[in-house]
């Protein structure tokens, strides 16, 4: 009996080697599958994401080329539109100068004919005023000549109502 309790144990732990042994070979196998094929698994995924992420990147870089295209259009425009309006206010500058040039000049006209018309118009009222003058000088001359011929007559009615012929009438 006493060798039953060795000879069992140590035949039950070779049989349960056996078996640990062919189950751990299997397991190992069933591993290297499993890992296989989650490797695989995996693998797949990591084309999918980078098939994703190209195409992301794809979509990106021509969504982005679009954007630069669409601000380097939108800046062509805008310099266009101010190269036209500077041409524009140019022209408008020019026509505006030319006009001031000739309303300038116009305006010297003017004041050239101003000035005439003043100096005229000064002219005619010194002759005016000189021939005003002239008139009250000659009713100042009438009316000192009618004092005059008043006074005068007044003279020769004193001295002949002085006369002795007056005196003497009847």
């Amino acid at each position: 009996m006493n060798r039953l309790y060795l000879i069992v144990p140590v035949i039950l732990l070779a049989l349960f080697g056996g078996v640990y042994w062919q189950h751990n070979r299997t397991a190992a196998a069933d591993a290297a599958a499993k890992a296989a094929a989650i490797a695989e698994a995996n693998s797949a995924e990591d084309a999918k994401k980078a098939e994703a992420e190209r195409k992301a990147r794809a979509d990106a870089d021509k969504r982005t080329a679009e954007r630069l295209a669409e601000e380097e259009k939108k800046e062509a425009d805008k310099r266009a539109k101010w190269e036209a309006d500077s041409v524009t206010l140019a022209a408008a500058t020019a026509d505006y100068i030319a006009q001031t040039a000739a309303l300038a000049a116009q305006a010297a006209a003017v004041e050239k004919e101003i000035t005439a018309v003043r100096a005229e118009k000064e002219r005619v009222s010194r002759e005016t005023f000189e021939q005003s003058r002239a008139i009250e000088l000659v009713r100042i001359a009438r009316r000192n000549a009618e004092l005059e011929v008043q006074r005068m007559t007044e003279m020769v009615a004193r001295k002949a109502g002085e006369t002795s012929l007056v005196k003497n009438a009847p």
